[in-house]
C-alpha cells in the first residue's frame, strides 16, 4: 500500500482498487475482486455503467456548475421524474443522504415553529438507528457511540425502540415535530420496519400534526424492488430523503416533501453551494430512468430472492448464519451465538477469497449488490463466500 496521507478515522482494507466494471473490481496488481457490496448500497447500477459514462462524458463537455443562483435543465429534469413517481411534489437537492436528513429535520422544526410556535421542536427517533454524520444527524440517530464524543449535542430528541409501537405511541406527543424512520434499519443489522409499526406512526403524525420522516438513503432507489421501500407499505411521509444510489456514485442526495411541508422553505432558510448541480444530476437523472425500468426492479427482487435462498443454505451447511432476512438486494446474515460479535473478522476473510462484503453491527454480514447482479455473479459469490466461512471457521 501507498502512503496514507488522510485521517485514522477510516480503517482501509489492504487492497488499492485501480478499476472496476459492473460486479469486477481490479487493484493495483491486477488482481480481481467480485463486488456485493455495492459501494455500501451506491452501485445500484454496478461499476461504471456505459449509459452512465456517456452522459457523465457529454454532460462535462456542457455544463458542471452554475451554482444555486440559478437552476438548470438537468436538475429540473431529475426532480420531475422524484415527483411524479413518489408522493412528494418538491425536491431540495444536497450532495449526501447526511444533508438530505439534515434538510428534512431543518424543515421539519421551521414548519412546526411557522405553524404551531417554537415549543413544538421535538424529534422522535428509533434506538440504533442512523441518518448521517453532520452533528444534528448524528444526535438524531440512535447510536451514542457515534455522537457521545462531540457533546453537548442538539437538544429535543428522543429515542424509542424499533417497532415498538407503545413506545412510539407514549413518546409522540403535542410538542413533536418530527419523527423519523428508516423502512429498514441497514447500519444497525438490515432490519425491516413492520407495516403496522409505519402505519401507526402515520397516525401519530397525523393526530399531532408532526412530519413523518422516511430515511431511504440506503433503502431508497430500486434497493427493495420499488423506487422506494415505503411503497411496499402503503404509507407516504410527508418527507423522505434519498442519497447513496440516487447518483450511483456521483456524489447527490435529496430531499423530497409535499407542498405543505416545502412552503416552510422560504427563500434563503436553507441552501448548499453544490446541491443539484447539472453533472450529478444529469447523472442521477438517466439512472432514475434505468433503476425504476421494470427489468431492474423485477431482476432485484428475483435476484435478491434467489441470493437469500442460497446464503440460507450456506448457513445452514456451515452453522454460521442463524438468520438471513431483508428485501430485495439489501440482505444482512445474522451471526450464529458461537460467532457473536465476529463479522469484521468474516468480512476480511471474505476479502482474503477475493469477494467485497459489507458489515451491519458486529453481528450482521451485509450484502447491497448492484442491483442488476446476474446469476453468474451471484452463483461466484456464494462460491467465495463459502471459501471465506471455511478460512473464518478454521482461524
Amino acid at each position: 500500500m501507498m502512503h496514507n496521507y488522510l485521517t485514522p478515522n477510516f480503517s482501509f482494507a489492504p487492497m488499492l482498487p485501480a478499476r472496476a466494471a459492473g460486479s469486477r473490481v481490479w487493484d493495483v496488481e491486477g488482481k480481481e475482486y467480485l463486488d456485493l457490496s455495492g459501494g455500501i448500497a451506491v452501485n445500484a447500477l454496478g461499476h461504471c455503467h456505459p449509459d452512465l459514462v456517456e452522459v457523465l462524458h457529454t454532460q462535462a463537455q456542457t455544463l458542471w456548475h452554475i451554482s444555486n443562483l440559478y437552476t438548470s435543465l438537468p436538475a429540473q429534469e431529475l426532480a420531475g421524474k422524484l415527483v411524479r413517481h413518489t408522493f412528494a411534489d418538491k425536491v431540495f437537492f444536497a450532495n449526501s443522504g447526511a444533508e438530505a436528513n439534515e434538510a428534512a429535520l431543518k424543515l421539519a422544526r421551521k414548519h412546526a415553529r411557522d405553524h404551531f410556535g417554537a415549543e413544538k421542536n421535538e424529534i422522535v427517533a428509533c434506538i440504533d438507528s442512523f441518518h448521517g454524520r453532520t452533528l444534528f444527524t448524528v444526535s438524531v440517530g440512535g447510536q451514542p457511540k457515534y455522537s457521545q464524543d462531540f457533546a453537548p449535542l442538539p437538544q429535543g430528541i428522543r429515542h424509542v425502540p424499533f417497532n415498538d409501537i407503545a413506545a412510539l405511541e407514549a413518546a409522540v406527543n403535542e410538542n413533536t415535530c418530527a419523527v423519523i424512520i428508516e423502512p429498514i434499519q441497514g447500519e444497525s443489522g438490515v432490519l425491516p420496519a413492520q407495516k403496522e409499526y409505519l402505519q401507526a406512526a402515520r397516525q401519530l403524525c397525523d393526530r399531532f400534526q408532526a412530519a413523518l420522516i422516511f430515511d431511504e438513503v440506503q433503502t431508497g432507489m430500486g434497493r427493495t424492488g420499488k423506487l422506494f421501500t415505503y411503497q411496499h407499505h402503503d404509507v407516504a411521509p410527508d418527507i423522505l430523503s434519498s442519497a447513496k444510489a440516487l447518483g450511483c456514485g456521483i456524489p447527490i442526495g435529496a430531499m423530497l416533501c409535499t407542498e405543505a411541508f416545502a412552503a416552510s422553505f422560504t427563500p434563503g432558510s436553507h441552501g448548499s453551494t453544490f446541491g443539484g448541480n447539472p453533472l450529478a444530476c444529469a447523472v442521477g437523472s438517466r439512472a432514475f430512468d434505468i433503476i425504476n425500468h421494470p427489468d431492474t426492479l423485477d431482476n432485484t427482487l428475483r435476484q435478491g430472492a434467489a441470493l437469500q435462498a442460497a446464503l440460507s443454505d450456506l448457513g445452514k451447511e456451515s452453522g454460521v448464519f442463524s438468520a438471513v432476512r431483508g428485501v430485495g438486494l439489501l440482505i444482512g446474515c445474522v451471526l450464529a451465538e458461537p460467532y457473536h460479535g465476529r463479522v469484521g473478522e468474516l468480512v476480511k476473510a471474505a476479502l482474503q477469497e477475493q469477494l467485497m462484503l459489507l458489515q451491519a453491527g458486529s453481528n450482521v454480514l451485509r450484502f447491497a449488490p448492484s442491483l442488476l447482479l446476474n446469476d453468474e455473479d451471484r452463483a461466484e459469490g456464494i462460491v467465495r463466500l463459502r471459501r471465506a466461512i471455511a478460512r473464518f471457521q478454521a482461524a
